[in-house]
């Protein structure tokens, strides 16, 4: 029997399992994949954005509705601690222009082969294709190996860090939830988050246009604006300004069937800068040719507009249009194109330690909780921290049972 059997094998299982070997605690680590942290390196493909630069009290008001439950773990594990953990691991971090947090080669495949070093010496086991398919009739942990067989595995305390919903192909595909709510645990429906929304374009767009990006562009929604670049699809409009306002577009999806987002082409210029712009005499100029000259607005630019309807012939009302480009969202991308998921285990469900109240010695960690996070460094720190919480909380726990 082990101490600890760890079933996912992202950051926040590998996380915990560093911390209770470092303990002295047997740990094993399962996963149903056949190599560990595939997410992890998939993240690692956009330089590993691991965490963000800013102020602590900014950076956990962006985890919005959930910053009460993980304030407390990310200020106990908190952004300077994870570049400190890198160092740790030989690979120094860096603050871009954006206030992210990169390692300096820029991979993940570098800091994960060390990571894996430093747990195979602290005695960590890891069992790849092991896919977890419940309890057994005396509560032992059942996994059922490549080969289709199930076995018991017993250990004195289990810790679930199987993820969300989003990219099941690299191993978070959630048919965990039927498993806990088979247990009487409260898993709130996975949604989509940091993703794309569906919008009916003409035919025109989306067979001219679809793969150009916006760059330099504002979105409005509700209120709240972001700066920064959009990419246009067949499907809708994704990027990072659009994941920005991913949740509170979804969240207007779910209230209203709909979802309208506005798009300010020219956000460096004022309404009647643009108006006295388009007040020159166009002589015979097309309109596309006089609107590329005078706002060097790009074809792409010129279409949207038009997916609004006709141009205005006023240059205030055509201004207005260029500020605002209302756009009519019909729904998020599948959740398996995603960045993250919101949704998962009712933080409610929870106790001291990350502990499920309704199973003693069962714990859970990282995206399976139901919290999301904007794009820019916070999903992982996040995982990070509750890694880091679940793994106090299982020490503890062994140490009250006196296990250890």
């Amino acid at each position: 029997m082990r101490d600890v059997l760890i079933i996912g094998a992202g950051p926040a299982g590998l996380f915990a399992a560093e911390r209770l070997s470092a303990k002295g605690f047997s740990v094993t680590v399962a996963d149903r994949m056949p190599s560990p942290a595939r997410k992890f390196l998939m993240a690692g493909r956009g330089g590993l954005n691991l965490t963000h630069g800013e102020n602590l009290d900014r950076f956990l008001k962006r985890y919005r509705e959930a910053e009460p439950f993980l304030a407390p773990l990310i200020r106990d594990f908190p952004p300077q601690a994870l570049r400190d953990w890198c160092r740790g691991l030989g690979e120094e971090t860096f603050v871009g222009s954006s206030g992210r947090v990169f390692p300096t080669s820029m991979k993940a495949s570098p800091l994960l082969r060390a990571w894996l070093r430093r747990l195979d010496q602290n005695g960590v086991e890891l069992l790849p294709r092991r896919t977890w398919t419940g309890f057994g009739a005396d509560g032992t942990v059942q996994l059922q190996g490549a080969d289709g067989e199930t076995s018991v595995f017993p250990a004195r305390a289990v810790l679930l860090a199987l993820g969300g919903a989003s990219w099941p192909r690299l191993g978070s595909n959630a048919t965990w939830v039927p498993l806990l709510e088979n247990e009487g645990i409260h898993v709130h429906r996975f949604q989509p988050a940091n993703c794309g929304f569906q919008i009916a374009w003409s035919a025109f767009l989306k067979d001219r246009f679809a793969g150009s990006p916006l760059k330099r562009i504002a979105l409005h929604h509700q209120g709240q604006q972001v700066a920064g670049e959009a990419v246009l699809s067949a499907q809708g409009i994704e990027g990072g300004a659009v994941y920005a306002l991913s949740a509170e577009l979804r969240e207007a999806l779910n209230r209203d069937g709909s979802a309208t987002l506005t798009i300010d082409l020219r956000p460096d210029m004022s309404e009647d800068d643009l108006a006295r712009k388009l007040a020159r005499p166009r002589g015979k100029q097309s309109a596309a040719t006089f609107l590329k000259k005078v706002l060097k607005l790009k074809p792409e630019e010129q279409a949207l507009l038009r997916e609004a309807g006709a141009l205005p012939a006023e240059p205030l009302d055509l201004a207005r249009r260029i500020k605002a480009v209302p756009l009519t969202c019909l729904a998020p991308y599948a959740i398996d194109r995603a960045i993250s998921s919101a949704g998962g285990i009712a933080l409610s469900e929870l106790i001291d330690g990350l502990m499920l109240a309704k199973r003693p010695g069962l714990f859970a960690a990282g995206e399976m909780l139901d919290w999301e996070a904007p794009t820019g460094g916070y999903l992982l720190q996040a995982c990070f921290a509750t890694g880091a919480r679940a793994a106090e909380g299982i020490a503890a726990h062994l140490a009250q049972s006196g296990d250890k």
